[in-house]
């Protein structure tokens, strides 16, 4: 009884003490700039469905993991089963993937998150180093490449105008998390810099699974002249974390927290370090003409002990994107025009070795012998140009078009490390369009259509036939969608509220098809349709200096199926679309007073999944409670403090926070299906800062 009652207590002790400290973003999203795309605009006057996350939204949570905040967008899914295992879809594109998240593209100032083969890993940010997260969902984003999902750009964080700071945090909590961070910032008119050091370790709610993550990240922004500016971001990640993999039926419901036989045995694990840096300037050369430009590179090397062998990999990426605008005027009418392009070379190495494990029992994985050695060469090219044109004071126009080359390229070094026959491959040349339409129905009520085309290219692994050559007549997945929404302040600006329904068509439909424990081969299988309406209300209640009461409500009802789609002599066409809820629907209330202690509560609920194509198992319908407090006062005028404690999962669900869609059971095994989510687990922590 007593695991119920304290969350429940908690919640009640914060809500007749509650603080200031919640921002008002809530009610001002309408005003956002959008800062990633070429062209800025005002949200509210977009002709597409994007949402942004502030940095008050990710303190609303406990700061270790995104996929509390990503769930509360309308249309957006983030599964995770580990703090290393997780997939984000955005309207179910991307949810049949195996392992991971792609069908997506990312950015972390414009420093790509996505590899050259379009798998996206953010599980290892900081999120103490994100300032802001835009979200553009659908292909509408013309101007990022390869991404039918859509795009995330995160931006780092900077320290406030003409402040210095250092700062220390701790961070404590269930099973095992001991989180410790030390921040500084330094700015003047023509200086800006953000250093932050996390290290992050948990010692996991399953067997096998704890974790450990060290990361630095530094980010400087100088003015070169009154029109110049040059920035910087190095990331530095060292990262080790043990693998409980997926479990099936029997164990979720009756022993949660063991992992998977094998890799238990094993004492799986991935490890790896990964630099990213980037350099950028920006320079306005008259009113009418701006460049932008940034170089990037990125490294990684890892080492992951498996049931089925050992993987050694090194991953090695350089880039260069780049627009310039033009802003005039057409016939009377405001126009501004974006040209650019992205490149990205990426070279990409990796040996498998036998794992001896199940000869030498309980040393864990032995690295036997090396049996194969593979170069890949991952290589695109993106080149766009986008247009805003004001027809009216009421009615805007958005244009873009997209050029997409992809190759790959393969090659087996495993003899004697003799350079074999490099096979290349590309997928030609794609065009993507773009047209949208923002009207201004009245003062702060907008009405906008779009209708956009894009593409996501199969992975290297997908593209190779079981004896590993390169199979030539895989296409890309090609979508078109429609969109049509409103965006509107109401009640003297009190209440926002946003509602889009939206089409997405694929053809050329991509399956993994497993051949083996960890092996999958890719077919274009059919088609698919996903259909949706999705909706946000803010509402600012009550906003006075001594009291701010803020609800929200959030939420997705998807139609997603496959059209199309033939496996051998299976037709799986009509059903619906597995590995992603038809339902998914947010609930939460921010409350402040003027005394500097707070509380945010967070319900939301996802829907049953498909587990299968054949839909004949289902993931169940949960809801999770989580609950923060926090209070934030100040000494001597200089000293900050900040104390906050908070509970995920307060009604104690047992629930499967991740699933691997299509599993199949080898031998006699069961399909391990299903990675089990945390039980109720506590956190609180304290944060120490000196005003400079």
């Amino acid at each position: 009884m007593f695991k119920y009652s304290l969350p429940i207590l908690i919640f009640f002790i914060c809500i007749f003490s509650v603080s200031s400290q919640v921002k008002k973003d809530t009610i001002s999203l309408s005003g956002i700039t959008l800062t990633g795309s070429p062209i800025k605009n005002v949200l509210q006057n977009t002709a597409a469905s994007i949402s942004v996350i502030t940095t008050a939204d990710i303190e609303k949570t406990d700061g270790i993991i995104l996929t509390p905040v990503l769930n509360k967008i309308p249309g957006v899914t983030m599964q995770q089963g580990a703090l290393n295992t997780s997939r984000i879809t955005i309207r179910g594109i991307g949810a049949r993937s195996q392992y991971g998240t792609n069908k997506i593209k990312a950015y972390f100032d414009e420093i790509p998150l996505t590899s050259g083969e379009g798998e996206t890993t953010i599980d290892d940010i900081d999120l103490a180093s994100i300032e802001k997260i835009e979200i553009i969902k659908g292909p509408n984003a013309t101007s990022f490449g390869s991404g039918l999902g859509g795009v995330m750009q995160l931006f780092s964080r900077e320290t406030t105008e003409m402040e210095s700071f250092g700062k220390s945090t701790v961070s404590f909590g269930s099973f095992g998390l001991l989180q410790q961070r030390f921040s500084a910032g330094y700015s003047n008119v023509k200086t800006n810099l953000f250093a932050s050091y996390t290290d992050l370790a948990v010692e996991g709610f399953r067997a096998n699974s704890s974790y450990n993550r060290k990361s630095f990240n530094f980010h400087a922004k100088q003015k070169m002249s009154s029109n110049g500016l040059l920035s910087f971001l190095g990331v530095f990640t060292r990262l080790k974390a043990f693998i409980p993999s997926s479990i099936n039926e029997t164990d979720l419901n009756n022993n949660p927290e063991r992992a998977a036989t094998t890799w238990a045995a094993a004492q799986g694990f991935e490890s790896y370090d990964k630099f990213m840096i980037g350099l950028g300037y920006e320079h306005r050369f008259s009113n009418k003409w701006s460049l932008q430009t940034s170089v990037f590179s990125n490294s990684k090397k890892a080492y992951e002990p498996r049931p089925f062998d050992i993987i050694d990999d090194k991953t090695t990426a350089i880039g260069f994107r780049a627009n310039i605008n033009y802003k005039d005027q057409l016939l009377t009418l405001p126009i501004e025009v974006s040209l650019g392009t992205e490149i990205q070379y990426e070279n990409y190495e990796y040996a498998l070795f036998k794992n001896l494990y199940q000869s030498k029992p309980g040393q864990g994985s032995v690295q036997g012998d090396k049996f194969t050695a593979i170069r890949q060469n991952r290589n695109y090219s993106d080149y766009f140009l986008q247009m805003v044109l004001l027809l009216s004071d009421r009615l805007n126009l958005e244009t873009g078009l997209a050029l997409n080359t992809t190759q790959y390229s393969l090659q087996n070094i495993f003899q004697n490390n003799a350079t074999g026959i490099k096979e290349p491959f590309t997928f030609g040349t794609v065009l993507s369009p773009r047209a949208g339409l923002s009207y201004k129905l009245a003062s702060g009520k907008n009405l906008f259509a779009a209708v956009s085309n894009g593409f996501s290219t199969p992975s290297v692994a997908e593209t190779l036939t079981p004896e590993g050559k390169i199979n030539t007549n895989l296409k890309p997945e090609i979508g078109w969608n429609y969109e049509i929404g409103f965006k509107g302040n109401w009640v003297k600006n009190k209440l926002y509220a946003e509602v889009t329904l939206y089409s997405t068509q694929i053809k050329n439909l991509l399956v993994a098809r497993r051949t083996a424990e960890d092996q999958f081969v890719g077919i274009n299988a059919g088609s698919s349709s996903h259909s949706g309406l999705e909706f946000l209300v803010n509402y600012n209640f009550i906003s006075r200096n001594s009291l701010s009461i803020t609800p929200y409500f959030s939420g997705s009802v998807n139609k997603f199926k496959f059209k199309e789609f033939v496996d051998g002599n299976t037709d799986y066409s009509g059903n619906q679309l597995t590995g992603v809820p038809e339902k998914q629907f947010n609930f939460g209330l921010d409350v402040s007073i003027k005394n500097g202690l707070s509380i945010n509560s967070s319900f939301r609920t996802m829907g049953a999944i498909p587990l299968n194509d054949s839909n004949n198992k289902y993931n169940e319908r949960y809801s999770l409670l989580d609950l923060k407090t926090t209070y934030v006062f100040t000494l001597l005028k200089k000293l900050k403090l900040e104390l906050n404690a908070g509970v995920n999962n307060a009604l104690n669900k047992k629930y499967a926070a991740n699933i691997l869609p299509n599993a199949v059971g080898f031998g006699n095994a069961a399909p391990r299906y299903f990675y089990p989510g945390n039980p109720i687990n506590y956190y609180g922590g304290f944060t120490v800062g000196y005003l400079f």
